[in-house]
């Protein structure tokens, strides 16, 4: 086991579209998106226990929403070490929670994430991306992009990945005082599910959506108010099943003016796309 501490950056995603293709038997959904990374989201530390004991603490502006007794980060701890049968395996895990739950960023799989990376480096398990990934697909279909560590097109539940560089991009990122259910927003009726599938080429056309926008909008009149004021300034869409919006800005003064008008009832951040997580 590594003695030193593990630091590391758990980053939100965007998707910049998100077209459901169809529904399978088992009643999961055919997807494509495209992930782009961010600069900016949770930053947790992992430091060797012993007795097999694993511990988690949170701070930071959205932790009172976190339980600490059940959540994706121990989850993934525990499936590690199951996967290699060895109770002894303990880590102290600190996490800085600044993601908001239930606004399509990623941010509890990007904590899975980067809990089966770190730890596979703190206990010295040897395991390689695509056996984390096999991990991390048990645990949300959004995992597996965080393992891999690179923005993507991605197919299937989100498990068929394949690398896109975006180049330099700027976000402005705003969350309403809401939190959506994934659950209930697939689970719609109306909600669209048989958009034809495209090439990048028509996504860098304009040839795109979020198929979700529809239903969340109508469900949650707060993501509603959020994507048309956003609109005001730049091309607004929502990132997964909401409750974030973001649009994309030239550079990020521009992003700057537009967040010093944030409404009340929401948060935001700036942040730049990255293609791949520094690890």
């Amino acid at each position: 086991m590594t003695t030193d501490a593990i630091h590391c950056l758990a980053p939100a995603k965007l998707n910049l579209f998100l077209h459901i293709t169809g529904r399978r038997p088992d009643g999961y959904h055919d997807l494509q998106t495209l992930f782009q990374l961010l600069d900016y989201g949770d930053e947790l530390s992992f430091s060797p226990s012993t007795a097999g004991l694993l511990s988690l603490s949170a701070h930071g502006p959205t932790a009172s929403t976190m339980p600490l007794d059940d959540n994706l980060i121990l989850r993934a701890a525990k499936l590690l070490r199951a996967k290699c049968a060895d109770d002894s395996l303990g880590a102290d895990i600190l996490i800085n929670k600044r993601l908001p739950a239930g606004a399509g960023l990623g941010g509890g799989s990007s904590d899975a994430a980067a809990t089966l990376v770190s730890l596979n480096r703190l206990w010295n398990l040897g395991l390689t991306n695509a056996q984390l990934c096999e991990l991390g697909i048990t645990l949300g279909a959004d995992v597996p992009v965080f393992v891999h560590g690179h923005s993507a097109w991605a197919e299937g539940v989100g498990e068929k990945l394949t690398d896109v560089s975006l180049g330099e991009r700027h976000y402005l990122v705003a969350t309403p005082n809401c939190s959506v259910s994934t659950a209930e927003i697939f689970a719609e009726p109306d909600l669209t599910r048989n958009t034809q599938a495209i090439k990048m080429r028509d996504f860098l056309m304009g040839r795109s959506r979020n198929d979700c926008e529809a239903v969340t909008r109508r469900l949650y009149p707060p993501v509603a108010a959020t994507i048309d004021w956003l609109a005001q300034f730049a091309s607004a869409r929502m990132t997964g099943t909401g409750a974030s919006v973001f649009a994309e800005f030239d550079d990020s003064d521009a992003a700057q003016a537009a967040l010093s008008e944030l409404p009340d009832y929401c948060t935001g951040f700036i942040a730049r796309g990255i293609d791949e997580i520094a690890r």
